[in-house]
């Protein structure tokens, strides 16, 4: 029985996984975002797309947006993203515990 909730668990993370990466791929595809900040994004998608232990992926990614997003150069409208993609990664992390 555990086990099937763990492979459960699993399949959820590498579903909501695959819709933050969708919501980066956003970011980096907006010419309006500042070269700088779309090579971090694309570093930090990157990271979760490894095949790396996922709970340090996640946070290694949490950490890089999370540098990024009080740079001055951000569109405001760029920044909401980032912390909305910082809020999922984080709520993906917490359960990889």
């Amino acid at each position: 029985m555990i086990a099937d909730s763990k492979t459960k668990a699993k399949v959820d993370v590498s579903q909501e996984l695959t819709a933050v990466s969708e919501l980066m791929e956003a970011v980096l595809s907006d010419t309006s975002v500042p070269r700088n900040i779309r090579a971090v994004v694309d570093e930090a998608l990157k990271k979760i797309s490894s095949l790396e232990e996922k709970a340090v992926a996640v946070s290694t990614a949490i950490y890089q947006l999370d540098d990024i997003s009080n740079d001055i150069n951000m569109p405001s409208h760029t920044r909401t993203e980032i912390w909305g993609i910082i809020s999922e990664l984080e709520s993906i992390k917490e359960k990889l515990k």
